[in-house]
């Protein structure tokens, strides 16, 4: 089960991978795939929120919120993404996301250990370690390879975008339990919904990007 887990979550990573580089070379495969994860996301949300919610209001201010969050998310990932050193900077904060993701993973499920919270039973604390760790890892090596330079900022950005990638994976886990759902949705067969596969990305990307603004 474990290994079966560990490939879907690895091929999952790959894919995205693969989508961040052609993303940020074609503008064209940016602005659609921006278009077509946006409005999925959204679908998924407002399926969760109005599986929680009874009352209309409830689903209305929290299906806004999220709608006005998705707009400026994918606006600011646009724009900055048409200018060489903020493409990088999102270049690398993206790979930091994706390496958290799969570094809880598969630290967590080596080392096991105790839970990190009941919000999501198979998070632990040794996962959440891996995933600080495999994060710097990746977004120090970055950092090296295009600056050619090692910096203590390094650290501190990938903890922030760590904890923010993690913190983004709870919540959206806790909003499932809520619902009583495994999956958001089923866009990725055998791997879940758009928001399984970017729920770490929506909280990681900005917050590592307001570490970057603060530190520098």
């Amino acid at each position: 089960m474990i290994a079966k887990n560990l490939k879907k979550r690895i091929s999952t990573s790959l894919i995205l991978l693969i989508l961040i580089f052609l993303i940020m070379n074609f503008n064209w495969i940016l602005i659609f795939s921006l278009l077509i994860l946006g409005v999925i996301s959204l679908l998924e949300f407002f399926n969760i929120i109005n599986k929680i919610f009874k009352s209309k209001i409830h689903q209305l201010i929290f299906n806004l919120l999220f709608t006005l969050y998705v707009f400026l998310f994918t606006l600011f990932f646009f724009i900055f993404s048409n200018y060489l050193h903020l493409k990088i900077i999102l270049l690398i904060l993206l790979f930091g996301c994706v390496a958290s993701d799969v570094g809880g993973f598969i630290v967590g499920k080596f080392f096991k250990g105790p839970k990190l919270t009941k919000i999501s039973p198979n998070k632990t604390i040794s996962g959440a370690i891996g995933s600080f760790i495999f994060t710097y890892i990746i977004i120090t090596s970055l950092v090296y390879y295009y600056t050619n330079t090692f910096n203590y900022q390094s650290i501190i950005i990938s903890f922030i975008t760590s904890l923010a990638s993690q913190s983004g994976d709870l919540y959206f886990s806790f909003l499932k339990r809520k619902a009583k759902i495994k999956d958001t949705g089923n866009f990725f067969p055998g791997h879940g919904g758009v928001l399984d596969r970017l729920d770490s990305i929506l909280f990681g990307l900005p917050l590592g990007f307001l570490s970057i603004i603060l530190i520098y």
